[in-house]
């Protein structure tokens, strides 16, 4: 059943690719794991994701950043329990004036331990940090990602 599953948003990671939002922002999913704990994400800075000032611009910035704690908890916890993202704070560090990336990762032990505080107390929002570098490794933004995960109710 884990490899269905697993197989199944292996297709929704490529697709998310040419989906228009990421498409027209220059915004590439371009590595992540089998079991999907680990994800690296690029945007490329072109004319029609710059700013007035000739930068990245900051929501394409966030929106690099949106998906992906949730997309790992989702895909790891399973269909048992309720993921959403609750909120987010993006810190701009410096001026992003090329190719940036993001990394995005939980460890298997990370995501064992939000199952159990979610099974002993019903719901919980964790926080996870996220920073969006250039292509030397210097800071551009640094963000928090507020994800509520709850288990679903039994019908």
């Amino acid at each position: 059943m884990q490899h269905k599953r697993f197989k199944k948003y292996k297709r929704l990671i490529k697709l998310l690719n040419i989906y228009p939002p990421y498409l027209f922002s220059g915004i590439r999913v371009v590595d992540y794991n089998e079991d999907f704990t680990y994800f690296k994400v690029r945007l490329k800075l072109t004319w029609y994701n710059k700013n007035l000032v000739g930068t990245a611009f900051g929501g394409s910035l966030y929106s690099m950043c949106d998906p992906f704690f949730m997309f790992i908890l989702l895909i790891n916890l399973g269909e048992s329990y309720i993921v959403w993202d609750k909120a987010a704070s993006i810190n701009f560090v410096k001026p992003g004036k090329g190719t940036v990336y993001a990394e995005f990762f939980l460890s298997q032990e990370e995501i064992a331990n939000v199952k159990s505080v979610v099974d002993q107390e019903g719901k919980k929002v964790f926080t996870f940090p996220c920073k969006v570098v250039d292509k030397n490794g210097q800071l551009i933004a640094s963000l928090q990602k507020d994800v509520y995960v709850r288990r679903k109710e039994k019908i």
